[in-house]
């Protein structure tokens, strides 16, 4: 990987509590859908590691679990890097925009 997650363009950042966040948040991101995107999303977690992961895990598998209710396509690339002092973050984004933009 010879870039980082952070400088990938961003439609839309949610900034999440706890699970029930993370569950809104994936309505959403579903209903808005990743095809025919040329921005990823970007969900920032509190630095508490067990529900950074919780978090996370709600957020990745309620996509994928999602896009798959619409028939839409699943390939979604992501990645859960540091992002500040209070925060984990994920990007979420297509990978065929991911191709696109070169990387």
């Amino acid at each position: 990987m010879d870039f980082h997650p952070k400088d990938l363009p961003i439609s839309k950042t949610y900034d999440l509590k706890d699970e029930k966040d993370a569950i809104d948040a994936v309505e959403d991101m579903v209903k808005i859908g990743f095809r025919d995107k040329k921005e990823g999303v970007k969900i920032l977690m509190p630095k508490d590691s067990k529900l950074a992961k919780r978090i996370g895990y709600s957020v990745t598998t309620g996509v994928t679990h999602g896009l798959r209710q619409k028939n839409e396509i699943r390939d979604i690339r992501y990645w859960t890097y540091h992002h500040d002092e209070e925060h984990y973050a994920i990007v979420l984004i297509s990978n065929t925009t991911l191709t696109k933009l070169g990387f």
